[in-house]
């Protein structure tokens, strides 16, 4: 029977996870009787590593939080001793709960700048507070779980072992990295919590210090052979990589495969391409060609697909700093922008568009769904922004226009159409039965696998990536012409 962990609990299930001018904003509606029911979207405004896509994750720890969303006693007598806030509003907070409805694409789901990938329908101050919660929880996540995606398609979707703890912010930082991770592509972690609370398979080899605690370094990789013969993994650059490191393997690794067991070096240093090459040389001249490489050292996707495009006869690879911090690229660039707001004195829904100084940061206004469009032989060919009241058709081509209102547009017949967002919460309430953490995580990494093999290699390739098509309807575009001549006038 699987280990099944217990939740772990997280700060983010206090409501004081929330920037401060969230609250300050949330007292003003609050006394200005502004709490009619809103809706926003999150959506990213550009791609990280200058790629073609990315993959989305982090929607179901963001809904363990919301779902517990609240304000302690403590947490009230915090915000009490800053004097800033009247005792009612206090009051009010104090039976604080998130009470609305949020839309999501499936997690794993590989997503494109500018579309709604998370829809929060809720009253003002509720969606105002948790706006911090859902871009900290999705940011960070998706830019993990889309460098990882990264890496294992450069590794030829190879192995990939996740190797970030110690490089990763914090301890937060390091499970909510080891779980995106896995989402993306990794096979596992060193991280074991990660593997405890998830699922994830822990893997390691050994330290240079293990190494250098014995007087010969054959001694050191006899002890761990005796002690693991089924999983030994000799670390040979400790001392020099090619004159006693790959011997002493060699030695050792005879006499495993003579019990019948199987083993493989590492490196974590050094020329890897040339020394990968001697080594393999090495091995298969001893007689173990089944012997694995498996390297190490500040790798990246660029780096994984030169080593490869040199035919470095690499088995797997463990990738930490870059992978679980984004490298060159620190953050995921996820909005949170009203898009419609409840009018009491009309009764009705208005739609809102944020202007800009800089046209890529206006937005699409209403409330949207995102579809997918299909061809024949069901590759992925665009994704539509669409209101909530339109429904696509396969039955005659349709045009779609560039969301930018420019004179770009393109008509085209989809074989299939598939609508992305999905309800989630419904007042409150998670909907569906909650799965344990395991099954969800392996579901996640199962939606990355299957999605990303519906887009060409044009879309996935790292050099000046094909741009994906997301279009608006002609409806929207209609509704967005309209925001823009009254703001005009």
């Amino acid at each position: 029977m699987p280990f099944i962990a217990k939740p772990v609990c997280s700060p983010a299930h206090s409501a004081l996870f929330t920037d401060f001018y969230e609250l300050t904003m949330a007292q003003g509606y609050w006394k200005n009787n502004m709490n009619s029911t809103a809706v926003f979207d999150m959506f990213f405004r550009r791609q990280p590593f200058a790629g073609g896509f990315s993959v989305f994750a982090g929607i179901e720890p963001l809904i363990d939080a919301l779902t517990s969303f609240s304000f302690s006693d403590e947490d009230i007598a915090y915000l009490e001793s800053l004097h800033f806030f009247e005792k009612e509003f206090l009051d009010y907070l104090s039976s604080f709960r998130f009470s609305g409805d949020v839309y999501s694409m499936d997690e794993g789901s590989v997503i494109f700048p500018n579309e709604p990938i998370i829809r929060v329908h809720a009253s003002l101050i509720e969606a105002q507070i948790i706006e911090g919660l859902v871009l900290n929880t999705i940011n960070f996540q998706s830019l993990v779980a889309t460098k990882t995606a990264r890496v294992w398609l450069a590794s030829k979707k190879g192995h990939i072992m996740e190797f970030g703890l110690r490089r990763a912010q914090g301890n937060d930082g390091a499970l909510s990295a080891s779980r995106a991770a896995f989402i993306g592509g990794a096979s596992g972690t060193s991280n074991t919590l990660a593997g405890k609370l998830f699922g994830i398979p822990v893997q390691g080899t050994m330290a240079h210090s293990w190494i250098m605690s014995f007087e010969t370094e054959l001694e050191a990789f006899e002890t761990y052979a005796a002690q693991y013969p089924e999983k030994s993994i000799f670390l040979i650059d400790t001392y020099d990589t090619l004159g006693s490191g790959i011997k002493n393997a060699i030695t050792v690794g005879k006499k495993l495969t003579e019990q019948g067991y199987n083993f493989g070096v590492r490196l974590d240093s050094g020329d890897i391409q040339y020394l990968s090459t001697e080594v393999r040389k090495r091995l298969d001249k001893a007689g173990l060609p089944n012997a694995y490489i498996t390297v190490s050292n500040e790798l990246t996707e660029e780096i994984i697909e030169n080593l490869l495009q040199q035919n470095a006869p690499i088995n797997s690879w463990g990738v930490g700093t870059h992978m679980v911090t984004g490298g060159d690229e620190s953050s995921f660039t996820g909005v949170y922008k009203l898009c419609a707001r409840f009018l009491p004195e009309t009764g009705e829904m208005v739609t809102s568009m944020k202007f800009s100084d800089n046209p890529e940061k206006t937005t699409n206004p209403g409330i949207k769904n995102v579809w997918r469009l299909y061809d024949e032989e069901g590759s992925a060919k665009a994704d539509i922004l669409a209101l909530q009241d339109e429904v696509l058709s396969t039955v005659e081509a349709s045009a779609f226009y560039h969301p930018s209102i420019d004179y770009r547009q393109f008509s085209f017949k989809p074989s299939s159409i598939e609508p992305l967002l999905k309800k989630r919460i419904a007042d409150g309430r998670r909907l569906g039965e909650k799965l344990d953490p395991v099954t969800t995580l392996r579901e996640s990494r199962n939606t990355m696998l299957k999605q990303l093999e519906t887009f060409d290699k044009t879309y996935k390739r790292f050099l000046n990536p094909h741009i994906y098509k997301v279009s608006i309807s002609e409806k929207l575009k209609d509704l967005k012409l309209m925001h823009i001549n009254k703001c005009i006038h």
